[in-house]
């Protein structure tokens, strides 16, 4: 498996998939999603950034959990 940074806290998150596991045939299990909003951006978010996501989410809300991350406001 490969890690990438969770666009949202930049925290490591674990991507499923590709050759590293390839003998395995374990369940490769993801941390995270890659999310393709409305303006065609896309953004790798770990789950525990998707779950603060408001419900109809936006590309400019990903920016607002960078700053929840960093401040620790709830």
């Amino acid at each position: 498996m490969t890690t990438e940074p969770c666009d949202g806290c930049g925290r490591s998150v674990q991507i499923a998939g590709g050759i590293a596991n390839f003998w395995t045939f374990g369940g490769d299990a993801s941390e995270g999603l890659t999310l393709e909003f409305q303006d065609g951006s896309e953004h790798l978010l770990c789950y525990d950034c998707i779950e603060r996501l408001p419900e109809d989410a936006r590309a400019a809300d990903i920016a607002a959990l960078d700053e929840y991350e960093h401040t620790g406001d709830e």
